[in-house]
């Protein structure tokens, strides 16, 4: 019995029948839709999304996700305008058990997440962080842009077929963004 792994197949085999039949002249992209509806999903992007997921899923069920890096931080301002005003991330969240008391906050730009924190023994100053990306040229010339006194990054040449652009916070941490060729 097919399920929605099947989904590219039954969408194929839709489109393929009703020509047979000679009862619609349906595209591609519209039996994706109609296989999805048919799974209860609102559109083909839904059912695409669950089947990645599924995709990356062991067969023990385990699915392992990417992961959020913990960076240390010693100052909320300085974090605040590297990581916000200079990168170009948001602020998705920020935690304090009480004034006074260490913060703890998730960033967000796209896909990638960190969480920076002042709480001692979380992170550890000097840590890397590979960040892969596409649009290097562009986040570059973004950054080139903006008036940040203390980086100037430039984009290197790699040996494993990428191109990359190192930038490194003020508390010691390096990220590399990387674009594979």
């Amino acid at each position: 019995m097919r399920d929605f792994r099947d989904a590219k197949a039954m969408a194929k085999a839709l489109r393929a029948e009703l020509a047979r039949l000679g009862l619609a002249d349906v595209t591609h992209s519209q039996s994706l839709e109609i296989v999805a509806a048919q799974f209860g999903f609102g559109n083909w992007n839904i059912l695409a999304a669950e089947l990645s997921a599924v995709e990356h899923q062991n067969t023990d069920g385990i699915a392992l996700q990417a992961p959020t890096p913990v960076l240390r931080i010693f100052s909320v301002e300085k974090a605040r305008e590297f990581y916000l005003d200079y990168l170009g991330f948001t602020l998705a969240w920020e935690h304090r058990f009480e004034d006074g008391l260490p913060l703890y906050m998730q960033i967000e730009r796209g896909r990638t997440v960190f969480h920076l924190s002042e709480h001692h023994g979380d992170g550890s100053p000097g840590t890397v962080v590979f960040v892969p990306m596409t649009g290097l040229d562009a986040f570059h010339r973004e950054l080139s842009a903006k008036d940040y006194p203390n980086l100037n990054p430039g984009i290197e040449t790699e040996p494993w077929n990428a191109r990359s652009m190192t930038v490194t916070d003020p508390f010691s941490n390096t990220l590399r963004f990387n674009e594979y060729r």
